[in-house]
């Protein structure tokens, strides 16, 4: 059976954005047309690196020119989206794999995220025995697949960029996530720190 693709090409708005408090966020790509909107679940890191990837991919582009779509430098102020997620946010599936790539004809950034999917090895060997099987990867049930004009592309990374950075800020000392109430440092011995 075919998958399930969720397809916007280009979508009104696609974000990054996030359910809850910080330190117990989850983090969300939504994208909408119209009345339609996709919500997929993924970690903070996913968040992160595709927020990353996207702007270093507009910035080789822009360098190497050739391109007769305008790419922005920055994200235009007009285009600047803050708003919260659109309502209902709708898990559809949560991400596994994320590709990126640039599609030269149509001048588009194209994400696609695919789910998670739970491989499960052929045999079980002892460490003499090492067999090189393939494994079979089942075929995804659904795909969510976006096509970005670079300005869209560039709105996103840099939402995402400040979605990431609105967490809980990090340990002057050992880098790790402070709550409002502390965080156990292990830089000072076990004693309780705050953030200044």
């Amino acid at each position: 059976m075919p998958p399930v693709v969720h397809r916007f090409d280009p979508p009104e708005r696609f974000i990054a954005g996030t359910v809850g408090e910080p330190g117990q966020r989850t983090f969300f790509l939504q994208a909408r047309t119209g009345a339609r909107v996709t919500s997929v679940a993924l970690e903070k890191q996913q968040v992160e690196i595709l927020g990353e990837r996207i702007d270093e991919l507009l910035d080789e582009l822009m360098s190497a020119g050739g391109v007769a779509t305008v790419i922005p430098a920055i994200t235009p102020v007009e285009a600047v989206d803050n708003g919260p997620l659109d309502q209902p946010i709708v898990e559809e599936f949560r991400a596994g794999t994320i590709t990126l790539s640039w599609d030269a004809e149509d001048e588009r950034v194209v994400v696609e995220v695919f789910p998670v999917v739970e491989v499960e090895a052929p045999i079980e060997a002892d460490e003499d025995d090492l067999v090189d099987l393939p494994i079979d990867e089942p075929e995804p049930e659904e795909l969510f697949v976006v096509r970005l004009t670079p300005v869209l592309a560039r709105v996103f990374a840099t939402r995402a960029s400040s979605v990431v950075q609105a967490g809980r800020p990090s340990c002057q000392f050992c880098g790790g996530p402070v709550d409002p109430s502390g965080h156990l440092c292990p830089r000072s011995n076990g004693y309780r720190r705050t953030q200044p």
